[in-house]
């Protein structure tokens, strides 16, 4: 059964970038190389560190993880 991942990196910079996909060791290598979201092409965001990730049995119910993580505030984020 294929799963989805709702994940968190830290970058460089210190500031958090979440997003979704189905392989989480892909999906950070891409980050790592700049080939991954627009978000972390920029030298100056990486590296950047996995923190967290969980596990979905839908790309949907991973995509609504995200958005709601999105919509905390700093400090509600880092207190997860």
């Amino acid at each position: 059964m294929k799963r989805y991942y709702m994940y968190v990196l830290v970058c460089a910079d210190g500031t958090l970038y979440t997003g979704y996909t189905s392989d989480l060791e892909r999906r950070e290598r891409e980050h790592q190389t700049g080939n991954g979201a627009k978000y972390t092409r920029p030298a100056y965001r990486r590296p950047c560190r996995m923190i967290y990730s969980a596990s979905y049995a839908t790309k949907s119910l991973a995509m609504k993880a995200e958005y709601r993580f999105k919509q905390l505030s700093r400090k509600e984020k880092e207190a997860r």
